[in-house]
């Protein structure tokens, strides 16, 4: 039976994988002009339930009958979108935050940006 289970979860799970890769959560770079591009960012979520019995034929003994079922489910959510503007990049969210964390993630292009920006004045001063 453990060999009949392993081979549905292996079967579905390269299902999934064939459908969900990097690109997925990471999208190609949409070039709107010359000095700005948006990269969609999604968040992906996928739940697996597997389960088998092997039970006797009563018919013909030591022929043991296999019975498995597999469910699985997909759910792919945008996130945001990864705004380059020359050298400035921004994260604009697709939801509101849902806390303090989401906030600072969102935050960080901005925050780095006005950082490497001061850095720059400061040596050129």
């Amino acid at each position: 039976m453990s060999d009949k289970i392993k081979d549905i979860m292996s079967e579905t799970i390269g299902k999934i994988k064939s459908m969900v890769d990097v690109n997925s959560v990471v999208g190609s770079a949409i070039k709107i002009n010359e000095k700005v591009s948006v990269i969609p960012i999604s968040k992906i979520s996928y739940g697996l339930g597997t389960g088998g019995s092997d039970f006797q034929n009563k018919l013909e003994s030591g022929n043991p009958f296999f019975g498995g079922a597999c469910g699985t489910g997909v759910s792919i959510s945008p996130v945001g979108f990864l705004v380059i503007n020359n050298e400035n990049v921004t994260f604009l969210q697709v939801e509101s935050f849902s806390g303090a964390l989401d906030r600072l993630i969102a935050m960080a292009p901005e925050l780095i940006n006005k950082v490497s920006n001061a850095i720059k004045n400061r040596k050129k001063n």
